[in-house]
């Protein structure tokens, strides 16, 4: 059985890899909503079904897995920012409060298996004078990432502590995707060199 990663994130696939999971990325053509009124959990969740089900749409034979992360502060959503002035305000907002991490799964598979899930990660920052903003934007590329920023890129510099799961902050939260592929496993290869 084939496993495709829905997604072109670098990240994820380093997290997916790291696991010794065989896969094959096939980023997915689906267009994000960003409909707030669906919730933390319900809007990443259906983000990560849409990338999944374009994918599956043309690999039926597959499990694939579509995910969406998206940082939340006041209940807001926040994407990747479309340009720096964009990052910058971002990280401002940011700057001294508490955001939450969403991260939706959308794992799909032969015989109509569907499976959703999220995981949430609660973010503490540190306050940010102009100095340490503008130098974290300096090292890093705040334009791929929800929130304008990645814990993995200098995240010590803006965040204080984390309440919940690493990975799942850096786009992919593995211990519940790998519980989730639990039930397919079977059918899935697995990279040799890990075992």
């Amino acid at each position: 059985m084939r496993l495709i990663l829905a997604s072109g994130s670098p990240r994820r696939s380093e997290l997916l890899a790291a696991a010794g999971m065989g896969f094959e990325v096939i980023p997915s053509p689906a267009e994000e909503i960003h409909d707030a009124s669906l919730g933390m959990a319900g809007l990443c969740e259906e983000n990560a079904r849409l990338k999944a089900s374009a994918v599956f749409s043309l690999y039926s034979d597959a499990v694939v897995i579509g995910a969406d992360t998206l940082v939340f502060l006041d209940g807001e959503p926040l994407g990747k920012p479309k340009d720096m002035a964009e990052a910058e305000n971002m990280l401002r907002r940011l700057s001294g409060k508490t955001n939450q991490v969403c991260t939706g799964v959308c794992i799909l598979g032969p015989g109509e298996k569907v499976t959703l899930l999220h995981v949430v990660t609660e973010v503490f920052f540190r306050e940010l004078d102009d100095e340490t903003l503008f130098a974290y934007l300096a090292k890093t590329q705040p334009l791929d990432k929800a929130g304008a920023y990645g814990i993995q890129d200098c995240g010590e510099m803006i965040i204080e502590r984390i309440e919940g799961a690493y990975d799942n902050v850096m786009g992919l939260p593995v211990e519940q995707v790998l519980q989730a592929l639990d039930l397919r496993r079977a059918d899935i290869p697995v990279r040799s060199e890990f075992f």
